[in-house]
């Protein structure tokens, strides 16, 4: 007989039962404490299940409240039991009622064997840790904590903010160096009853007593005094979340737990029936004797970590929504925004699907409707062309739209006349690639059969809003890749700007264009400037064009057949 268990029960006692007969019918002792504050008749029934089992034992009810004293108390009480009713342990292996053993106990009690004088227990000092959660490390052991963290909480948090206020420091007792580790160690006799037994143990207890998280500090500390061979780590696997939250182990992770090497592990769901009749059972697996190893696994924990904080691009999860800015990028792929491009040529975004081979989307914010790719009324992700819906929330309609296209590049036609909720969102996407025709919007004004006076006042109204527009593109916080031209810059040299427009939605491609768009007919348009002026609106955003009936630097002259008029 060479190691006893002390378990701390609080939860799914039938299944604690269920691991407790496990080790004490395999000749290992077996003490049990139970929270106070389980109720008395589940408390009586755990200890009929056991009653047949010589060697297990029920230690003094304490209230173990978490980060509180508690929790040390109840473990102190039951290790003295263990070294008092059985004097062949030992090593004592301290674990939760949710604990699983993941290996035979011949394999366990043969490597404690060969290690009589080991104690394994996670030990290290305050300037070492970087798991500590809540801002308290070194604090923890100069700050008085009387208060629960869980239900007491703002008691808790302006008892601290008013210690530090007034510099109050406790003092550590002589001898005592502070250190940090995960509550579940296994130590020998000997260091555990130097530990028990200290002469000085009431005045440690009472500093103890006011620490935070005492469970977490008391013997890791106090080992450090009495034992001559101490190794750094646990032979539990227990792994936290970085909220500091234990993972919980379900059956599906049963070759994990199989992976790890470890002798036992915490947290086990009580419901995860095929790893309590797998590790119970007597079948050892055939699994290796092997050296407990959590790190093997630490590579899927951190991807489920990340998973986890980060999510995948664009896909907007329960654990991050609606939170701001804590999404893994804000849509799922890149996509190319076109301002202008639609009023500027005929028939653009059928030119730009052939030229690119993708689906370009119309006006997908115009005030009317959604004008998806052919005319489609339901999209991909069944998104609807329903203006009302649209609206409703804009963004997820663009994440969606991006996010049940992935693997095709999405295009659509943007403007001044749009829904306008989304310029800052697409400007701050690094996934979003704008293209801008500055007063590109006058061209339908121009053609249209209206009263001057009205399409004076509609031209105002759209200059303000595309000039809103540019602003935000020109902030420091953009991350979207933009590109803008005044109208007559686009007019002079169109094919070099759309060839790179091109490369950059297909880069594979690597074609020449040999033609452009159609150009709208634009003859006149220098003079509907000049009569905007005319009338009080001074339009801005076109650039230099003529009064005369030529186009800015003679765009029409030889040398350019490829572009149709």
């Amino acid at each position: 007989m060479t190691v006893g268990f002390v378990m701390l029960c609080h939860t799914a006692l039938d299944r604690a039962a269920q691991v407790a007969r496990h080790w004490a019918t395999h000749d290992c002792p077996v003490v049990i404490h139970v929270d106070k504050r389980v109720k008395r008749k589940a408390y009586d029934g755990l200890v009929r299940a056991l009653a047949d089992l010589q060697n297990v034992r029920f230690s003094g009810r304490h209230a173990c409240e978490w980060g509180t004293w508690g929790i040390v108390a109840a473990t102190q009480e039951a290790s003295t039991i263990m070294l008092r009713h059985f004097p062949k342990v030992r090593h004592v292996y301290l674990s939760s009622g949710s604990c699983l053993p993941l290996r035979p106990v011949e394999e366990l009690v043969r490597y404690l064997d060969e290690r009589q004088r080991t104690d394994f227990i996670e030990s290290v000092t305050t300037e070492d840790v970087g798991w500590t959660i809540g801002g308290l490390d070194v604090e923890r052991f100069t700050l008085r904590f009387p208060f629960s963290w869980r239900k007491q909480r703002r008691l808790f948090d302006g008892y601290v903010r008013l210690q530090r206020r007034l510099r109050f420091r406790r003092r550590i007792p002589a001898g005592i160096v502070p250190h940090l580790g995960s509550q579940w160690w296994c130590l020998t006799r000997q260091t555990l009853s130097a530990i028990l037994e200290n002469p000085e143990r009431e005045e440690i207890d009472r500093y103890f007593r006011r620490v935070w998280i005492p469970d977490e500090s008391y013997f890791q500390t106090l080992v450090r005094q009495v034992s001559a061979n101490v190794e750094s780590r646990s032979l539990t696997l227990s792994k936290f979340d970085f909220q500091g939250k234990p993972h919980i182990f379900y059956d599906d992770h049963l070759q994990i737990l199989r992976r790890s090497d470890c002798f036992v592990a915490r947290k086990i769901w009580p419901h995860a029936a095929r790893l309590y009749a797998t590790f119970l059972s007597d079948d050892p697996g055939n699994q290796p004797a092997a050296e407990p190893n959590p790190g093997k696994i630490d590579r899927l924990f951190a991807r489920a970590v990340e998973r986890r904080t980060k999510g995948r691009a664009g896909l907007y999860m329960q654990s991050r929504y609606p939170n701001v800015n804590w999404e893994n990028g804000r849509t799922a792929a890149p996509y190319s925004v076109f301002e202008g491009f639609s009023d500027l040529f005929e028939n653009f975004e059928i030119w730009l699907g052939k030229a690119t081979g993708t689906r370009v989307h119309g006006h997908l914010f115009a005030p009317e409707r959604v004008h998806f790719a052919a005319g489609d009324a339901v999209y991909n992700g069944a998104l609807s062309d329903s203006a009302a819906m649209r609206d409703y929330n804009s963004k997820s309609f663009l994440t969606n739209l991006i996010w049940n296209t992935r693997g095709e590049r999405q295009c659509f036609q943007f403007g001044p006349a749009d829904n306008q909720k989304l310029a800052g969102f697409v400007a701050g996407d690094s996934n979003a690639q704008i293209s801008v025709i500055s007063g590109a919007w006058a061209i339908p004004l121009f053609h249209s059969n209206r009263n001057f006076g009205d399409i004076r006042r509609e031209a105002a109204q759209l200059q303000k809003i595309e000039a809103e527009f540019l602003s935000i593109l020109r902030a420091s916080w953009v991350k979207a890749r933009v590109r803008t031209w005044t109208l007559a810059e686009f007019v002079e040299s169109p094919m070099e700007p759309l060839q790179t427009i091109v490369d950059e939605i297909s880069p594979r491609s690597m074609r020449r264009l040999t033609e452009a768009p159609r150009l709208a007919d634009l003859t006149g348009f220098g003079q509907f400037l000049q009569n905007l002026r005319n009338q009080g609106m001074q339009p801005v955003l076109m650039g230099d064009f003529p009064t005369s009936g030529a186009l800015p630097n003679g765009t029409s002259r030889r040398g350019r057949p490829y572009l149709v008029k």
